[in-house]
């Protein structure tokens, strides 16, 4: 599997889709990381994704038949965690990839935060901010 950073032919936003969660990071109680694959040109492709906790609750809610279930994970682990960061893998038989059909995510590219970097254009992060997400219209 590839990384999704190593893919990007421009430093702008852009979308994903056919996007599977395959870990969420509680990094506290208001920030979360997920960690996803989605499809480039015919190949998987590994990233994670900075967002604020009120937008996993969306994205769990648009999960298909799963929703309910993993909503309830999520406010189990954050009430019994007694360590940060927390995290609810999802790569097994038991506990599958989660799906988020019909839906598109736009990315924001992160970079390094060192200001000293030499090279003018600097390699992004592997890691992304959610800039927004787009529910497919059949219409």
């Amino acid at each position: 599997m590839k990384l999704l950073s190593d893919a990007l032919v421009s430093n702008d936003d852009f979308f994903v889709e056919q996007v599977h969660l395959t870990a969420i990071v509680f990094d506290n109680t208001d920030d979360v990381t997920v960690w996803a694959t989605t499809f480039r040109n015919d190949e998987p492709h590994f990233f994670h994704l900075g967002l604020p906790f009120h937008d996993l609750d969306t994205l769990l809610r648009v999960a298909g038949d799963r929703a309910e279930a993993l909503a309830e994970e999520v406010a189990d682990a954050l009430a019994t965690t007694e360590q940060w960061p927390c995290l609810l893998e999802y790569t097994s038989a038991e506990a599958p990839p989660i799906a988020l059909p019909s839906v598109a995510l736009k990315l924001a590219v992160t970079y390094p935060a060192d200001e000293d970097l030499e090279d003018d254009d600097p390699q992004p992060h592997n890691i992304f901010y959610l800039e927004g997400i787009y529910a497919h219209l059949n219409g």
